[in-house]
């Protein structure tokens, strides 16, 4: 008997979903700067907790550190593939890969100016 469209697409949807599981275990335990954005957005909820943030600065939070933690994770990627497509030094790949790390930093760059619109009041109330 043949498997419906319906089925076969769900079961292809789980499918991804696994593979994209699997890519972000990979990341967790192979990638130094992914270890350490996950271990400050740990930090950083622990801290949301102490400062009882309201609803929309809990969004912003997370907004900014799922922001951060994509950009590494996307700049992982781009290195690694530049890294297989030409493994010897290439200024033209070398310039890729900085770029690449760039689009990170900007996206750390934002995700402390969304932390200190956020905890700098808070922290200016204890003084």
């Amino acid at each position: 008997m043949r498997k419906s469209s319906d089925e076969s697409f769900l079961i292809n949807r789980i499918k991804s979903v696994k593979y994209a599981v699997n890519g972000a275990i990979h990341l967790l335990k192979t990638e130094g700067s992914i270890q350490i954005q996950v271990s400050i957005a740990l930090i950083m909820t622990v801290i949301g907790f102490f400062f009882n943030l309201s609803a929309s600065e809990w969004m912003a939070q997370f907004l900014a550190m799922g922001l951060v933690i994509t950009a590494e994770s996307l700049n992982t990627a781009i290195e690694k593939l530049a890294d297989f497509v030409h493994p010897d030094y290439h200024l033209k790949i070398g310039i890729i890969k900085d770029i690449s790390a760039g689009a990170a930093v900007f996206a750390a760059f934002v995700a402390i100016i969304i932390g200190g619109i956020i905890y700098l009041p808070k922290i200016l109330q204890f003084f």
